[in-house]
């Protein structure tokens, strides 16, 4: 079969200056496994390579506030060292920081012109754990979130889907209260950070907006498929996204060192296949998030990047029998009850 679709591959050499040290788990090798991945998908000409743009202060502040920005441009230059117990820098990583957040900024610019179906951001340092003022969780500006808050701002409607297996506290707590971003996070539960739980469904004007999942140990493909057809089809053909940012952490996979999910490369095939039908082509963006068992990585990649281009890359089969199906009916549940509750304006 022939690849059907053009997708843009956005990376940097500078990336690879974010040097995290001996023994931490997001490492600048993490990128070559995604390399190896991207080769190993043999999509050929339909992969073209995207160079990204720093991402500039004013588009940083749409979701970070200007004291923040400037505290991370000071830490960096000062020599860096440890923001917390996970989430280091150092001067390079400024660099870095801002080509990884301008990365999807310069694919919705390509997609725009027409250049491709799809863009797939390898992107180091990760994004979806950091808040509005706090780098965590190996991120330190939150990439997604300035991609999202850029195309709200014109007008678009987007949909933020996260199967990274930890959940993205911080996009979620950057639109939590945000009814033009929708964010639905499918993650392990309870794993760090510590947030997503079923009754997180967003506060003032954006209540609704946030959906997740909570899986337990073990979860495999079937129940995160299930919750897409069950739950996302439904929300999405009424919500009608305009634009699909994916948060694509390959932590889950059953590989990985840091989580106990149990999915495999075919599962995230099948999943972004069936993610990205929600909006038409030219208007998908995925970041790459999470994933740290780097020939895990690098098979998920190779089927994630299969997808995008309308190509079946299955390296693994995809997974079922585990459990976690309660999950999905109890989330169905609580949108069939907030949706009662809104009409009859409890709010």
């Amino acid at each position: 079969m022939g690849a059907t679709m053009t997708v843009l591959f956005a990376t940097h050499p500078a990336y690879a200056g974010h040097d995290t040290g001996a023994g931490h788990p997001e490492r600048p090798e993490r990128l070559r496994a995604v390399l190896d991945g991207a080769a190993a998908a043999g999509l050929g000409d339909a992969l073209v390579d995207l160079e990204p743009r720093r991402a500039t202060r004013t588009e940083l502040e749409r979701v970070h506030p200007p004291r923040f920005v400037e505290k991370i441009e000071v830490f960096c230059a000062s020599g860096g060292g440890y923001l917390d117990g996970d989430t280091c820098a150092v001067p390079e990583s400024w660099d870095a920081a801002l080509l990884a957040a301008g990365a999807g900024l310069s694919a919705i610019e390509a997609l725009d012109r027409g250049e491709a179906g799809a863009a797939f951001c390898a992107v180091r340092p990760p994004g979806h754990h950091a808040r509005r003022s706090q780098a965590m969780g190996f991120c330190l500006f939150n990439n997604v979130a300035v991609a999202a808050a850029a195309l709200a701002e014109r007008g678009e409607r987007v949909l933020v889907v996260d199967y990274d297996v930890h959940h993205g506290n911080g996009t979620q707590d950057i639109f939590y209260a945000d009814p033009r971003v929708l964010y639905v996070s499918f993650h392990e539960w309870p794993l760090y950070p510590g947030t997503g739980a079923l009754d997180e469904t967003g506060v003032g004007e954006g209540l609704g907006a946030t959906i997740n999942f909570p899986l337990p140990a073990g979860a495999t493909g079937d129940v995160l498929r299930a919750g897409v057809d069950e739950v996302l089809a439904p929300v999405a053909e009424s919500w009608q996204p305009t634009w699909l940012l994916l948060s694509a952490g390959f932590d889950a996979h059953r590989d990985d060192p840091l989580a106990g999910l149990s999915l495999a490369s075919g599962d995230y095939a099948d999943l972004t296949a069936a993610l990205l039908a929600f909006v038409p082509a030219g208007r998908r963006l995925v970041y790459l998030e999470g994933g740290y068992d780097l020939g895990a990585l690098s098979r998920s990649t190779a089927a994630c990047l299969g997808a995008m281009a309308g190509v079946d890359v299955r390296p693994e089969p995809a997974t079922s029998g585990g459990p976690g199906a309660t999950v999905v009916r109890a989330v169905a549940e609580r949108r069939a009850l907030d949706a009662e509750r809104a009409v009859a304006g409890e709010g």
